[in-house]
C-alpha cells in the first residue's frame, strides 16, 4: 500500500474514511444511502426526459436546467458508488489510479453545476432587467455555446491536477478522511513539498467557483435592483417569484462548498465527523434536491411530469 517514488503509481492505494468500522458492514446504514442515489437518479433523469419530450421547454432556460441536471447525475455517480461498496462490502482500499479518475470526474461535475448556475443566473438578470431584449440576447444557440464554453473551461482547469499528483511521493499507508476522493484531502498523505499542488488547487478554486459564486451575487444585486425600482409589490413578488427555485440551488450548493474549502484550508483541529457531513451535504444534497426544487416551484416542469404519467398511465390501459 506504499510508494517511494513517482514511478511506483501502480502499486499505491488508498483507504477511504467516512465511516467507523463498527458500522460498515450493518446492511441497514446502507439502504438509505442507495435509495437516495435512486432518488437522485430518478429525479433528474426525469427532469431531463420531460425537457426532452416538451417542445415547449426548448428554450434556453430549460437548456441550462438539463444540463445541471447532467452535472448533478455526473456528481452522484462519481460519490455514491465508492461510498455503498465501503458500506456493503467493507472494501475500504482503492487504487492511486482509480482514485484520481474519482477526484477529476468529482470535481469536473462540481465545476460544471457552479458554471451552469452563473449562467442560470445571467439568464434571469436578463429575464427580468432586460425582459423585452430576453428573446434576442439568450438564444438556444447562445445557450448551446455557454454549455460548451463550460465544458472546455472546466476541462482545461481540471485536467493539470491529476497530473501534479503524479509527482508526489506517498510513503505511507494514507486514510482518506472521505468515503470517495478529493484533491485537498488527497494532498494531505504525502511526504513531497505540496506548495505548487496547494497553490494550483487554489487557483482552480477561485478562477472556477470563486468567479462563479462572485458574478452570481453581482447578478443578483443588479436584479434586487431592478425589482425594487419596480412600483407595485405585487409586480415585485412577481419578478422575484421567477428566481427562487435558482437561489434555493445557489444556496444549497455554495453554502457547504464554502464551509469544506474553509474546513480543508483552516481546520486542522476539527473532528473528521465535521468534514464528512459538511462534504456529503455538499456533494450529496443538490443531485437529490434540485429536481425536486425545480419540478415544485416550475409549473412547465410539473405539468410536464403529470402529462408524462398521464401518457404512460392511458397507454398501460390500452394495453
Amino acid at each position: 500500500l506504499t510508494r517511494t517514488n513517482s514511478s511506483q503509481t501502480g502499486t499505491l492505494s488508498f483507504l477511504l474514511g467516512g465511516f467507523p468500522a463498527q458500522e460498515s458492514t450493518q446492511l441497514w446504514a446502507a439502504v438509505p444511502l442507495c435509495s437516495t442515489y435512486l432518488l437522485a437518479l430518478l429525479g433528474n433523469l426525469t427532469v431531463l426526459c420531460v425537457i426532452k419530450a416538451e417542445r415547449s421547454l426548448h428554450a434556453p432556460m430549460y437548456l441550462l436546467l438539463a444540463m445541471l441536471a447532467v452535472a448533478d447525475l455526473g456528481l452522484s455517480t462519481s460519490t455514491y458508488p465508492t461510498m455503498l461498496r465501503v458500506l456493503w462490502l467493507e472494501a475500504r482500499e482503492i487504487s492511486f489510479g482509480t482514485c484520481l479518475a474519482q477526484m477529476f470526474f468529482i470535481h469536473t461535475f462540481t465545476d460544471i453545476e457552479s458554471a451552469v448556475l452563473l449562467a442560470m443566473a445571467l439568464d434571469r438578470y436578463v429575464a427580468i432587467c432586460h425582459p423585452l431584449r430576453y428573446s434576442s440576447i439568450l438564444t438556444n444557440s447562445v445557450a448551446t455555446k455557454m454549455c460548451v464554453a463550460i465544458i472546455v473551461r472546466t476541462t482545461l482547469v481540471l485536467v493539470p491536477l491529476p497530473i501534479l499528483l503524479t509527482r508526489l511521493c506517498f510513503t505511507r499507508v494514507s486514510k482518506l478522511s472521505h468515503p470517495y476522493c478529493l484533491h485537498p484531502d488527497i494532498i494531505k498523505h504525502t511526504g513531497s513539498d505540496t506548495r505548487l499542488n496547494s497553490i494550483y488547487g487554489l487557483f482552480v478554486l477561485l478562477s472556477t467557483l470563486g468567479l462563479d459564486l462572485l458574478f452570481v451575487f453581482l447578478s443578483y444585486l443588479l436584479i434586487l435592483k431592478t425589482i425594487l425600482s419596480v412600483a407595485t409589490w405585487r409586480e415585485r413578488l412577481k419578478a422575484l417569484n421567477t428566481c427562487i427555485s435558482h437561489i434555493c440551488t445557489v444556496l444549497l450548493f455554495f453554502i457547504p462548498m464554502i464551509c469544506l474549502s474553509m474546513m480543508h484550508r483552516f481546520g486542522k483541529y476539527m473532528s473528521p465527523q465535521a468534514y464528512v457531513f459538511t462534504a456529503n451535504v455538499h456533494f450529496l444534497l443538490p443531485p437529490i434536491l434540485n429536481p425536486l426544487v425545480y419540478s415544485m416551484k416550475t409549473k412547465t416542469i410539473r405539468r410536464g411530469i403529470l402529462r408524462m404519467l398521464c401518457q404512460r398511465g392511458t397507454h398501460k390501459s390500452r394495453v
